[in-house]
């Protein structure tokens, strides 16, 4: 019995696996659609280089006329085999993958016709297809290369932040562009980058968010089981040392949704109007009562 209840379990995890890669490549397959389709129906016809690789081959294509795609691909193949070479493997299948399919995807789309000749309208609209698309490529834990991976190589020989790395590549991208195609083109495309780098943390941690609360008191017992009772949440206790007084204080820590943030505060008030309460907005919360982790 023990051996058929493993054997179970074997054959359900590896259900569970076959699953989640199918998931994680049709999320980088829809991913790469939708970047390009944003990159072609506003970016592109509208020379908005908003960084990356996209944006550097937007320059070159007004330089030279070469297409986008083509670019693309001269770029990202070696800046792949680059980074497997200097930082590893960890880059794995889905990145070689996701390099060499969105110029594909680019290349097979770029008769799509441009939405608006508006630069405004465009750099948003490019800006947020392309925040969903990339979004949903992390999600799919895969990547498609480009200049995340010469960020992450400067990273590591230079000792600059990941981040710092990211701003400095994508900023020289929307200078030269600047010089090439014209200043505003820059500026639009400074929007463009600002608009996809915030819909990418949409993509990744949602629009909603909850709150997490720290509660000091000295009827914390009392607050404790009205939480517990009155609320039905969980809740943790921290022991903490009062900075003016140096005595032991309890600290109670619960994380409670939008909606249940007033009775919090009414129930706190009511136990121990005197209450220290101190409310910050958390954007992802995983675990019973909440979300799970797991895919979209």
């Amino acid at each position: 019995m023990r051996v058929q209840r493993r054997e179970r379990r074997v054959e359900k995890l590896r259900r569970k696996s076959r699953r989640d890669i199918v998931v994680e490549y049709g999320l980088l397959l829809l991913g790469s659609m939708i970047i390009a389709a944003g990159f072609n129906m506003f970016l592109s016809p509208n020379q908005v280089a908003s960084g990356g690789t996209s944006g550097i081959s937007i320059i070159v294509q007004s330089l030279f006329g070469f297409e986008p795609a083509i670019t693309q691909w001269v770029l990202n193949i070696p800046l792949v085999m680059l980074g497997t070479y200097l930082l590893g493997r960890q880059h794995g299948v889905k990145t070689v993958i996701g390099a060499v399919l969105l110029p594909l995807i680019i290349l097979l789309t770029r008769n799509l016709p441009a939405l608006t000749n508006n630069l405004l309208l465009a750099s948003i609209y490019g800006g947020i297809l392309l925040g969903i698309g990339v979004g949903l490529v992390f999600r799919g834990k895969g990547s498609t290369g480009g200049l995340d991976l010469a960020a992450q190589i400067l990273h590591k020989y230079t000792g600059l932040s990941l981040g710092l790395a990211m701003a400095l590549l994508d900023g020289f991208v929307i200078l030269t562009a600047g010089i090439v195609l014209s200043p505003e083109k820059a500026l639009y495309a400074l929007i463009g980058l600002f608009v996809t780098s915030k819909t990418i943390n949409i993509v990744q941690i949602g629009l909603s968010y909850s709150k997490v609360a720290f509660i000091i008191s000295d009827k914390s017992e009392e607050i404790r089981q009205q939480i517990l009772l009155e609320m039905d949440r969980g809740l943790t206790q921290l022991q903490a040392t009062g900075g003016y007084t140096g005595q032991n204080r309890m600290v109670l820590m619960v994380v409670v949704g939008q909606t249940e943030v007033n009775r919090l505060k009414e129930l706190v008030q009511k136990t121990d109007p005197t209450a220290f309460v101190i409310l910050s907005d958390t954007h992802e919360v995983l675990g019973e009562g909440f979300k799970f982790n797991g895919h979209v």
